[in-house]
Formats: structure tokens, sequence, C-alpha cells
């Protein structure tokens, strides 16, 4: 099993004339993921091809899903016009909308989260790296790969892998490749202060999967979202978690990279976040290096 992805999903991707979209629409072909269809308004009818695969592209995303049964989405949208974008899949009830979009306005954002209330579409970043469910061998047959990850560093498996920073998911997932140990899926949920799914919301559905049987959770400077999931963790946690902060040199009061990663107040300090994991029993990986190497000790 996996979560939120499988090789039955149905991938539309939002932006797929884009030169960011179409190489990303690319590599996701390649791994073996389902690209079904493409939306770009204006340029409905058109058909975007790569290695024999023929993906038609809609006007709209409703257009999109009712001619080609899509379930989830690939948002390539510049930061203006990704909100309603992400809003599109919603409508037309996608089941996934995956944001890789960089520097949405704080203020479209929450607007899209007030009117996704209610909704069954569940929405991960935006200014994320997405999603890789593994497939098997190196051909990543039966895989599935929404976003920007490098899906070659990817091994099918039973760890599953979720993060805010982009580049320390691959880290994390290098490492266990490299150690021979596959992955489940890994969620990058993105570094924005205002997304669609948090740490808790996939550590929850990770610790339901059968098949996943640890769990690397990396986290950074800023936000709570880190001690939420470390207090279910203690409550509830049935597997083993290993986990890595990022930012404990930041100075307070400055953003570091990512619009979520500002320690004011006090709060969503590093230390903090630490102190959270080891009252919940997770292991603390002193530095990126660890991150796996924590994991596998505790297994």
């Amino acid at each position: 099993m996996s979560i939120l992805v499988t090789p039955q999903t149905r991938l539309l991707v939002q932006g797929i004339t884009g030169a960011f979209g179409a190489r990303h629409a690319q590599l996701s072909i390649d791994y073996g993921t389902q690209v079904v269809a493409g939306v770009t308004p204006g340029k409905g009818g058109q058909i975007f091809e790569h290695r024999g695969v023929k993906v038609p592209i809609f006007d709209t995303v409703a257009e999109a899903v009712r001619e080609t049964k899509a379930t989830a989405s690939a948002v390539f949208v510049p930061p203006p016009f990704a909100a309603d974008a992400i809003l599109e899949g919603v409508d037309a009830r996608l089941d996934l909308v995956v944001a890789i979009t960089e520097g949405i306005p704080v203020i479209d954002m929450i607007k899209v989260k007030r009117a996704m209330q209610g909704s069954t579409t569940r929405l991960i970043g935006p200014n994320c790296p997405g999603i890789v469910t593994p497939g098997e061998g190196k051909d990543s047959h039966g895989g599935c790969r929404i976003g920007i990850a490098p899906g070659y560093i990817h091994k099918r498996g039973n760890i599953g892998v979720v993060s805010r920073s982009g580049t320390l998911t691959y880290e994390a997932v290098f490492q266990l490749t490299s150690r021979g140990v596959g992955q489940s899926t890994c969620v990058g949920i993105g570094g924005d202060p205002v997304n669609g799914t948090s740490h808790l919301d996939v550590v929850q559905m990770f610790m339901a999967d059968p098949d996943t049987h640890g769990i690397i959770m990396i986290g950074e400077i800023g936000g709570s979202a880190e001690e939420e999931a470390a207090e279910w963790i203690k409550a509830h946690g049935t597997k083993p978690v290993a986990g890595f902060i990022a930012g404990a040199t930041a100075p307070p009061g400055r953003r570091m990279g990512h619009a979520g990663a500002i320690v004011s107040g006090g709060k969503g300090t590093a230390q903090a976040k630490f102190d959270a994991f080891r009252a919940a029993g997770i292991g603390v990986a002193a530095t990126p290096s660890e991150m796996a190497d924590t994991l596998l000790k505790m297994m």
C-alpha cells in the first residue's frame, strides 16, 4: 500500500504548456505516472506529446476531469493565478491537488483554505516538491510521481517520509535508498505558513498504512505543526519515528528561505521542537546526515 497516490492515480497538469510544467510532466510520464490531461486556458484542443504518450490539453479543469476521469492535479501556475487554479481543482472535486507554485500571496491561501472548508479535495502545498509513491525496479513500474522530486532516487519499500523542506526530503530519501531501504510514500508538504496538509495529517495516514513500518519527519523553525504532530505521536503512535528540525541557528525574527520559517515571540524555535520530539519518543537526528541512520537504529 501507500498513501494519497497509487499507480491508479490519474494526473492532470495545470500549466503543462509552460517550460517548467512541461518538463515535470515529461518526468512524471517517464516515472510511470498516468498523466491523462493538461490544462492551459486558451490552448484547449492541443496535444502534449512525450515518448509516444499523447496528453490532451483542455481550457478548464472541469472539462479535463469530465473527459479523462482525472483524479489529481499538479499546479504549475504563476503565483498571481495559482490560488484560482487550486480552487478549479477543488470545484472539480479532484481527490488531490498538489500546488508546486512558490510565492502565492498568503492572503490568497487564506481565501483558498476558507473556500475548501467541507471539501473532499486534499491540498498538498503550496511551495512544495510534491509526492512520490515509488514503483518497482529501475523503470519505476507501478509508481506515481506528482511534482518536482527526482524520481530516480526513490526505491519501493516501507518507510514514510514527510517534510516541509524539499531538499531535505530528497536527502532523507537518498540516504534510505543508499542503505538499501525503500519508501512507501514521500510527501513534501511545503514551507509556506498557510498550507493544505500538515505533518500531523501525513503522520496519521502513515500510522494507518500497514505497509509503512517507520517514519522520518522533517520540520523547520516557525509555527507549531511539528509540536502538534509530536503530541499526537506521544499519545497514539505505534511505529518508530525519527525527526530533524532545520533552522536551529537562524536569528529570531528573520525569515529563513521558506515563508513559514520564522521565529517570533519566542515560539516556533528549533529547541522547542526538539524538546517536543524527545518527549514523544521521536528519535532526534542531530544533523541532516543522520536522519536515515537515526530511524534505522530505532528499528
